[in-house]
This record gives C-alpha cells, structure tokens and sequence, in this order.
C-alpha cells in the first residue's frame, strides 16, 4: 500500500470516529474533538470541513465569555446511514399494508403481539436479575445489541436514566405511533410494577436521544417525578 492509500485510509477512519463521537456525545467544538483524537485543531477542521462537505455535518455558533463564538459541530439526517436500521422488519411500506388490509384497531393488535414476544424474549435473557439497577445494565446490553447505543446513568437523587442514543426503527416508529407507545409499556413490564418510568426526552419529538427515567416508586415521594 503506497503513502497516499495509507493517508487516505486513515482519513476514513478519522472522520468515520468523528462520526461515531459526534452520534454519541452530541454537538462538540473543535477544541474537544482534538482532546479526543490527539490530533492538531487545523487537522480537525479539514476532516470537519470534509464531512460538511458530504453533508453529513453542520454547525451552530455558541457564544462563549471571551472571544469569538466558537462552532459546535453535530451530525445531520444524512449520517443516520452509518448507523444501524431495523426498517427490514417493520418497513413503512409494511405497516401501511397492515393498516390498509385491518385497519387500526388491526394493526394494534399485531403491535400487541409483537411487543408480548419481545416481553418474553428480554424476560429470558434478564434471566434472575432482580435489582433495579442490574436489569437496566442488562436492558441496555439488549438494546444496544439491536442497535439503540444504549447506556444507564445514575442520578443524584437515586433514580436512573436508561439513553438510547441512536433509533434503529425511526421511520417505521414515524409511520406508526403505536411502536413507541408500545415500547414504553414494554420496558415497564419487564423492569416490574415498583417501577416508575417516564420518558423525559423523544428522538421523534426533536429530542437528540430517547432518555426514560427509571426510579423506584418508595423513592417517589421525595421527587418531582410525576406517578
């Protein structure tokens, strides 16, 4: 492999970790993206400036204390490509097929078995798991598997947030309501009935992540967290 492939190998590689960094941590300056790759904040802006070029980056000024706003760079719909989708199972053509030939009340009732299926598929793999905390662990090993980069984050006041970082079904969920409605009810019935859980931010609603807060309904009297 001579220079030039090399140089470009790497380049790829580059841009497609600040792709993967930009999806995880959100909107990031240059400065943070240099701390990340060890690389010169010159270098950052040309694999930046490359990225925006193929339309899968842009920007918004922030205002900082002293001196010029500085670019927060973020990814764009189109970078959604490198991330995985689960579109093959429930396509958009699908559910509107299904909606035609029974209707809604029909088509809620395929999403009804659906989600028992998944119901007893994550029963089976959180195994004797009892706690609270042990079960979010594993729920976000499952969901990360299918491809939702989900992570758990402990909170001050004793509750958790379970993350999904990524909708590996976004379109179809677009297409039809029912799917995060359904999802929801889902993550109760498996983390238990002393369990309270809220979605506090929607990827669908111009959320930058799906985030369900998860505490133990004793712990709710000394929160704001809604019953």
């Amino acid at each position: 492999m001579n220079r030039n492939e090399t140089n470009k190998d790497s380049s790829t590689r580059t841009r497609r970790g600040i792709i993967d960094l930009l999806k995880q941590q959100g909107a990031m300056d240059v400065m943070a993206l240099s701390s990340e790759f060890s690389l010169s904040g010159m270098a950052i802006r040309q694999h930046l400036n490359a990225l925006q070029d193929e339309g899968l980056v842009t920007y918004e000024e922030e205002a900082r204390p002293m001196g010029r706003p500085a670019k927060l760079w973020r990814l764009t719909p189109a970078a959604n490509r490198f991330f995985p989708s689960g579109y093959s199972e429930l396509s958009v053509s699908l559910i509107d097929s299904m909606r035609e030939a029974f209707g809604n009340t029909g088509l809620d009732k395929l999403l009804a078995v659906r989600n028992k299926n998944m119901q007893e598929q994550y029963q089976q793999q959180l195994g004797s798991l009892s706690s609270v905390r042990g079960k979010l662990e594993k729920l976000a090993d499952i969901r990360t598997n299918e491809g939702y980069m989900a992570e758990v984050q402990d909170q001050d006041d004793g509750s958790h947030l379970l993350i999904e970082k990524h909708c590996p079904i976004c379109e179809a969920a677009a297409a039809c309501k029912g799917l995060c409605a359904n999802e929801l009810k889902l993550f109760r019935s498996i983390l238990g009935d002393h369990v309270l859980i809220e979605r506090e931010e929607h990827i669908l609603s111009g959320g930058r992540h799906c985030v369900y807060r998860v505490m133990e309904a004793e712990q709710v009297q000394d929160t704001k967290m809604p019953v």
